[in-house]
């Protein structure tokens, strides 16, 4: 068990992963046979979110929760859109509002340990959303609050207006890390240990790459293909699974093993979230649970990947309106002249 951030909450250094439950595996009493053979093993943090199969997983997790409530640190994610219309998305305190009763009535339960924002949202004020999430922790309705790919600047950004405004803090981040993409390690991880924020890294097996299915010169064409397929074809990272692959073999594990070894090792880094669609995805995730890996190894891991370094974005990581938005970046063209 590992402390989450200052919360005094003691979660399991893998956090089980819902996503794949629903979409990609539509049986659902195999999905909570699934979450019960993670609590059994020992794992008593759960991660979902109202978009997750556009509410049909955290349907799935409250019906397996169903007697066991208080064995799990229960934590899901509001922001995405979820019906047409205008305000079903997003930061706002009408949107909250209306979206943690949802996920209540879904999950079958009267709390949330850990209600996070899903994605930055440049139209809404912090102020405005940390004010509607300090209310649902004073009613009652949620336990901590916490934040999910937000860049640095933006964790700090939220704990100066908490501070300044007498609002509840965001107690967790949750950022995408692997050993192929290390970026958090200049920046995001170093803000959260000030903070005293613990640290939910997702897709610790970048997208399935760090399991060796995807190799250099293969393109399996499933539904991660189609989902993520800048990804899962970038040349740099596919040669940085070649070069993995030995390091894994001389230590005597899986490359699996290994990625979430790494992941789990860093000192900053409270869970990692696993998210396996079969039993047997899980299974082996669970037997991997004990590896730690030496100095040596890490260090032919640095040599590889170095420290703080992404190799390539995921497709579905979070983009800045700086970065997709051009007219953000371009004067307009009669104001371009320095004349």
């Amino acid at each position: 068990m590992r402390q989450l951030g200052r919360t005094g909450i003691e979660v399991s250094a893998y956090c089980l992963g819902t996503m794949m439950f629903g979409t990609g595996n539509p049986d659902h009493d195999d999905c909570v046979r699934m979450i019960h053979r993670a609590l059994d093993a020992g794992i008593n943090f759960l991660d979902t979110a109202d978009v997750y199969g556009y509410s049909e997983t955290e349907e799935i997790v409250g019906k397996a929760l169903k007697g066991r409530r208080d064995e799990v640190v229960l934590a899901t994610k509001f922001n995405g859109p979820m019906g047409e219309g205008p305000n079903r998305s997003g930061s706002s305190r009408r949107w909250i509002m209306a979206a943690v009763e949802g996920s209540l009535r879904r999950l079958r339960t009267d709390h949330i340990d850990l209600y996070q924002i899903h994605h930055p949202d440049p139209h809404t004020d912090i102020e405005e959303t940390l004010s509607a999430l300090t209310d649902l922790v004073r009613a009652g309705k949620v336990r901590a609050i916490g934040s999910s790919n937000l860049p640095a600047s933006e964790i700090v950004e939220a704990q100066w207006v908490s501070q300044q405004r007498g609002l509840h803090r965001l107690r967790t981040e949750q950022p995408t890390y692997s050993i192929l993409n290390r970026g958090i390690e200049r920046e995001i991880l170093p803000v959260c240990r000030r903070y005293g924020m613990g640290v939910l890294v997702w897709s610790p097996l970048a997208m399935g790459l760090l399991t060796g299915r995807y190799r250099k010169g293969t393109a399996p064409n499933d539904a991660r293909m189609r989902w993520v397929p800048q990804h899962l074809t970038d040349e740099n990272k596919l040669d940085a699974v070649e070069r993995l692959l030995p390091v894994a073999d001389a230590a005597g594990v899986s490359l699996t093993h290994l990625a979430m070894a790494f992941a789990t090792g860093h000192p900053d880094v409270t869970s990692a979230i696993i998210g396996p669609r079969t039993m047997a995805h899980l299974d082996d995730l669970i037997a991997g649970a004990t590896v730690t890996l030496d100095d040596d190894v890490l260090d032919r891991i640095d040599a590889i990947v170095p420290p703080g370094t992404d190799l390539g974005p995921l497709d579905v990581s979070y983009t800045p309106p700086a970065l997709t938005r051009p007219a953000l970046r371009r004067r307009p063209v009669g104001e371009r002249s320095a004349a």
